[in-house]
C-alpha cells in the first residue's frame, strides 16, 4: 500500500493515540483537511512498511542504492550524509560560504572543517563554480576524508561533479553534494546533469523548484553505505505522514509524463523569455534560475522597480544581477507578467 493510500482509508476505530486532535478537532481552521490525515504509527496500519515501501519506489525511479524521504528540509540530509561517512577527527573540505547546516554537520561529527573559496564573477556579483583542480590541491594538502559541494549554486551555477568525483575517488574521499536547488534535474535533459548517480551522497530540496511543500527534501545514496542510521538520531519519532506522502506523491508526479510534459513546457517557456527580451542579459544554464541585468540598471534598483511597480517579488538579488526562482508552480501567466515588466524597462 502507497502512502497516499493509506492516507485516504477511513479509520473507523476510536482513537486515544497520538495526535491528540484525533483527526476531528480542527483547532486552525483553514488546515482542516490537513488534520483529517494527519495520523500517527500506533492508529495506521504499518505506516512504515507503506514508507519503506515509497522509498524503494523512489529508489528506482533515480537508480540510486538508497533513497530516503524527509520532512526537515536539505539540512537534514546534508547532517545525515556527514555523520554517515565522516569519523570523528577526520577533515572534512566545506565552501567557507556554503549552507550553515554544512559547517553545522561537520561539527556534529567530531570533524574537522577545511574551508575553500571560490572567486566571484564580477560582472554578475554572483560565486561561480567549483574548479576540481582546487578540490585536488586541498585533498593532498590536508589528507580530506569527505568534501561537501555545493552544485548548483542559489543562483543556478553548476560544478564538473563527474571530474571532481573521479579526483575524491582517486584519494579515497567521500563526495557529498548539496543539490538542493537541482531538484528538477533528473527529469530533463535539457537542465544540468544530476549528481544523484555521480556523487556518493546527492541531497535536493523538493520544496525549491520541484513543487513540493516546505520543508520537503531527499537523501540519495549512490555508495555501499546506508545513512538510515544517522537519519534515526537526528529525526523525529513522529514523522508527518502528510508530507511524506506529498512526496511520494511529488516523486510520482515528475516521473509521470504529465510531470515531465510540464516540465518542457515550463523550460520552452524560459527559453522563450530570453530569446524576446534581448535587451536584457541572461546567465546560467540553468534556465529555472533567470539570472539577469538590465542596460544601466543595478540589480538592487531592477528588483525594486519590479516589486514597486510591477508586484513581482525576486529569490535574490545583489549589486549588480537579479534572480527570480522558477519552478514546476511557475506558469505561463507569470512568466507573461515578468516578461512584459522586462520589455517595459
Amino acid at each position: 500500500m502507497s502512502l497516499v493510500k493509506l492516507l485516504k482509508k477511513k479509520n473507523h476505530k476510536i482513537l486515544f493515540t497520538t495526535p491528540s486532535h484525533s483527526q476531528k478537532s480542527f483547532i486552525y481552521k483553514p488546515l482542516k483537511s490537513l488534520y483529517k490525515i494527519d495520523i500517527s504509527e500506533t492508529d495506521a496500519h504499518n505506516p512504515q512498511q507503506a514508507l519503506q515501501k515509497a522509498q524503494e519506489r523512489a529508489r528506482k525511479i533515480y537508480k540510486t542504492n538508497s533513497t530516503h524521504f524527509l520532512t526537515n528540509g536539505s539540512t537534514s540530509g546534508i547532517i545525515a550524509a556527514v555523520l554517515t561517512c565522516t569519523n570523528a577527527g577526520e577533515k572534512v573540505l566545506i565552501w567557507r560560504n556554503a549552507h550553515p547546516c554544512h559547517l553545522n554537520a561537520v561539527r556534529l561529527a567530531g570533524a574537522i572543517p577545511v574551508f575553500y573559496d571560490l572567486e566571484t564573477d564580477e560582472e554578475w556579483g554572483i560565486p561561480t563554480e567549483t574548479p576540481p583542480e582546487v578540490i585536488e590541491k586541498y585533498i593532498k594538502a590536508y589528507e580530506i576524508k569527505t568534501v561537501i559541494i555545493t552544485s548548483p549554486t542559489y543562483e543556478g551555477i553548476v560544478s564538473d561533479i563527474r571530474k571532481i568525483k573521479k579526483i575524491c575517488e582517486t584519494y579515497n574521499a567521500y563526495l557529498i553534494v548539496d543539490e538542493a536547488h537541482g531538484a528538477l534535474y533528473p527529469f530533463s535533459d535539457r537542465l544540468p546533469e544530476s549528481a544523484v548517480n555521480i556523487a556518493d551522497f546527492t541531497i535536493q530540496s523538493l520544496h525549491k523548484t520541484a513543487g513540493g511543500l516546505n520543508p520537503t527534501a531527499l537523501l540519495h545514496s549512490s555508495c555501499n553505505l546506508n545513512p538510515e542510521k544517522a537519519l534515526n538520531m537526528i529525526n523525529t519519532t513522529s514523522p508527518s505522514y502528510p508530507l511524506l506522502a506529498s512526496i511520494e506523491e511529488n516523486i510520482n508526479y515528475l516521473n509521470s509524463w504529465w510531470g515531465k510534459r510540464k516540465l518542457e513546457q515550463l523550460l520552452d517557456e524560459l527559453e522563450l523569455l530570453r530569446e524576446e527580451c534581448p535587451h536584457c542579459e541572461f546567465f546560467g544554464d540553468d534556465l529555472t534560475k533567470i539570472l539577469v541585468k538590465v542596460p544601466e540598471l543595478s540589480g538592487e534598483e531592477l528588483s525594486e522597480i519590479l516589486f514597486d511597480n510591477y508586484n513581482i517579488e525576486d529569490e535574490k538579488t545583489n549589486e549588480k544581477s537579479t534572480m527570480l526562482l522558477c519552478g514546476i508552480g511557475t506558469d505561463n501567466k507569470k512568466l507573461k507578467k515578468l516578461k512584459n515588466a522586462l520589455l517595459n524597462l
